[in-house]
């Protein structure tokens, strides 16, 4: 059985019209051509959902992983971080062996 996938983001203008003039959301989905009411219903949930969200203020996020950050932001600033890291590290394996007696 071949799982055929809608947008239905896409037609949520036009499910609003549609319930706007008093059709029923199986009526709706049968018009469609989707599978059955809950695609609907499933929709007008996610969607009220976010409408909470922003009339509580809170910042709608995306789902899933963050993107990975191919480019530094700054490269002098990050290569100057590492040059100071790298000084850190090198005085303290220096001070580590002169406390160890070894150099």
């Amino acid at each position: 059985m071949a799982r055929r996938y809608t947008h239905v983001q896409e037609l949520l203008p036009e499910i609003e019209a549609m319930l706007s003039e008093g059709r029923s959301q199986r009526e709706i989905a049968e018009h469609l051509g989707l599978r059955d009411k809950n695609v609907v219903k499933d929709l007008l949930k996610r969607e009220s959902r976010k409408e909470r969200k922003i009339k509580a203020g809170l910042k709608l996020r995306p789902k899933g992983r963050p993107w990975k950050i191919t480019e530094p932001v700054d490269i002098v600033a990050e290569q100057a971080y590492e040059i100071k890291w790298l000084k850190m590290e090198n005085e303290l394996l220096r001070d580590f062996l002169r406390f160890t007696e070894r150099k």
